[in-house]
């Protein structure tokens, strides 16, 4: 098949935890023709949708892992599967690329689908499933938030459409920096906040659970490091080896029909203690770690679902 990913700038990468990575080694193992592109580069052109890509060579040696052909157009109708990988913010420009992808989803399959991707975002999808949440409000409304905290005393702000931790506070009952946090993050974004009560259980690790194609695969646990609150491992955070337990079967259950009907092949969800916090579609991350500490080809198993598709 003939493969294109749209992500972020390869040549920074790191190719030992990368998941983009591995997808593209994995697709080159199967024999597959790759090419590589940056969300800039993707445009609609009288009725195509068009990318300045280059062909992509990938081989795990640090420092000279991505070998790239000159640039050319290609258009997406012609190409069997679009990676859609870039990293959020999830803003407007984000948005506009699952528009673009759209018009050539189906018939190139588009993984994951750009329009629930779209209508999905991590920390809203994850309001479809109440019964598994902590306690949570969305709103950009002091007086709401100040509500919150007053009922649950110790708890978490985060902006909505964030990633990789940034931006994450922790405010427990003593704290008395709500109105100034509120203020900093209204004065930069038009956006929501997102609040939840605070889940001490985050100190023995925030689970990520892989799921392909709504089933679930295995798990990474991610320990804060020392005087941190998150978990992330953009920011310091600990992968640990880590089991499914019982109730993560079961929150995999509930949601994994979901994501299958809406096109998710590669979700990674997180899970504190017995809560669902966040359901990642946009770039979940977590394919090296799991394969590093299970022995799976994770990688092959995603590309099996998508060869499926295909057929």
């Amino acid at each position: 098949m003939k493969i294109a990913f749209q992500m972020d700038p390869i040549g920074p990468i790191d190719i030992d935890a990368d998941s983009t990575f591995r997808l593209a080694e994995e697709a080159q193992a199967r024999g597959h023709e790759l090419y590589y592109y940056l969300p800039d580069h993707l445009s609609y052109q009288e009725g195509r949708i068009m990318a300045r890509a280059r062909s992509l060579k990938v081989q795990r040696v640090r420092g000279n892992h991505a070998e790239m052909g000159p640039l050319e157009l290609l258009d997406l109708a012609d190409v069997d599967v679009v990676w859609l990988r870039q990293d959020p913010p999830f803003d407007m420009h984000y948005i506009t690329t699952t528009h673009l992808l759209d018009r050539v989803h189906p018939k190139t399959l588009v993984v994951n689908d750009p329009f629930w991707v779209r209508n999905c975002p991590e920390k809203l999808l994850v309001l479809d499933f109440p019964q598994l949440m902590p306690p949570t409000s969305v709103a950009r409304d002091l007086a709401t938030i100040r509500a919150f905290k007053a009922k649950h005393g110790d708890i978490i702000l985060k902006p909505l459409y964030g990633n990789g931790g940034a931006g994450v506070f922790r405010l427990d009952e003593n704290d008395r920096n709500l109105s100034s946090l509120y203020e900093l993050f209204t004065n930069f974004s038009r956006e929501p906040l997102i609040v939840q009560k605070y889940l001490p259980a985050v100190t023995r690790g925030d689970k990520r659970v892989i799921l392909v194609d709504g089933e679930p695969i295995g798990a990474i646990n991610r320990v804060p490091a020392e005087g941190e609150t998150r978990s992330n491992m953009h920011v310091g955070g600990r992968p640990e080896k880590v089991a499914l337990t019982d109730r993560d079967r079961e929150i995999c259950a509930t949601i994994g029909p979901v994501l299958k009907e809406k096109g998710q092949v590669f979700v990674g969800i997180d899970v504190i203690g017995e809560h669902l916090t966040e359901i990642n579609v946009t770039s979940p991350t977590g394919i090296q770690e799991l394969e590093r500490f299970d022995g799976i080809n994770v990688a092959a198993k995603i590309w099996e679902a998508i060869e499926a598709k295909r057929v």
